[in-house]
């Protein structure tokens, strides 16, 4: 067991700083070890093409259509990856006031995400503007802490759902932000908040142990940190038990790497956020002993995606 680590540790000592990481497939497979790669974004805002030439800040940065391309590339390297959203795709641009979610809805499923997340901006055009955007995606939104059950978005969302990469099975549930005071009142009618904390315990608890997941994954648009004690995805990390990996979304947190947190019992959580505007793509390897799922080593990095 210990010249497995040290293996694992080797690997990504020789991985660590490249863009994109190749884990050597021949030589996991002889330590019976299994590499998982989740990739992830959030708060696009219709970014596909990148910012402008002639804008201020980000001059030529990012866009969906330079990271396709990334991630086009990381997925002929790996053989077992997942690719998520953390909420906020619509608005920001003139795609989005053109053609409303429909067409980022479309380039997204077309770069193959396997699951996102509902943000604030999602109600930006009312329930209708939801419903009337939905199905122009082929990758579930998750959503495990709005209860629609008294809208027409009804049975719409799944609370949870579950992916299997080689052995690896892997469950995710997402949060979103209270919506009161932040989105008008008629955009979500009867829409109803359930406490993230309640629901996130619930929902890893229900994954890890009921599900048998060997990774618990939460999608998060609550927000990194705030000054106020408001609900965040650090407050959130520090009360889980069963999750490993927060995907955050809604503060436009530009992080170098994923931040190393604990939990309530004292183990290791990752809470990531990717920018915004397709400026990053997260990145997060996990390899795994086949033997014992629960000892998995970590390689991070959040890729900027330059002009």
């Amino acid at each position: 067991m210990n010249s497995r680590r040290k293996f694992i540790r080797d690997l990504i000592g020789a991985s660590a700083g490249l863009g994109i990481v190749h884990w050597p497939s021949d030589l996991l497979a002889k330590q019976d070890l299994v590499s998982l790669s989740i990739l992830h974004t959030n708060d696009i805002h219709c970014h596909i093409d990148p910012f402008p030439e002639d804008h201020s800040i980000y001059r030529g940065r990012g866009g969906l259509s330079r990271l396709s391309g990334l991630i086009n590339r990381i997925r002929e390297n790996e053989k077992n990856v997942l690719l998520f959203d953390a909420g906020d795709m619509f608005q920001g641009t003139p795609y989005f006031n053109y053609y409303k979610g429909e067409l980022i809805l479309k380039v997204m499923s077309e770069m193959g995400y396997d699951a996102g997340m509902i943000g604030n901006h999602e109600f930006d055009n009312g329930l209708d503007g939801i419903e009337n955007s939905i199905d122009f995606s082929n990758f579930p939104l998750v959503c495990s802490n709005y209860d629609f059950s008294k809208t027409r978005l009804y049975d719409t969302f799944p609370n949870y759902t579950i992916y299997r990469k080689n052995g690896i099975k892997v469950g995710v549930y997402g949060l979103g932000i209270e919506l009161d005071g932040l989105v008008n009142a008629q955009n979500y009618l009867e829409t109803e908040y359930i406490d993230p904390v309640t629901v996130a315990l619930d929902m890893e608890l229900f994954l890890k142990k009921d599900k048998r997941c060997d990774l618990v994954i939460c999608l998060s648009h609550l927000g990194l940190q705030y000054e106020e004690k408001k609900i965040s995805d650090r407050l959130l990390a520090a009360q889980t038990h069963h999750t490993d990996l927060i995907i955050g979304g809604h503060t436009h947190s530009f992080l170098e790497s994923p931040l190393e947190l604990k939990n309530a019992d004292g183990k290791r959580i990752l809470v990531n956020q990717a920018g915004w505007g397709g400026m990053v793509l997260g990145r997060i390897d996990f390899v795994f002993d086949r033997n014992k799922k629960d000892e998995m080593q970590i390689l991070s990095q959040n890729i900027p995606i330059s002009a």
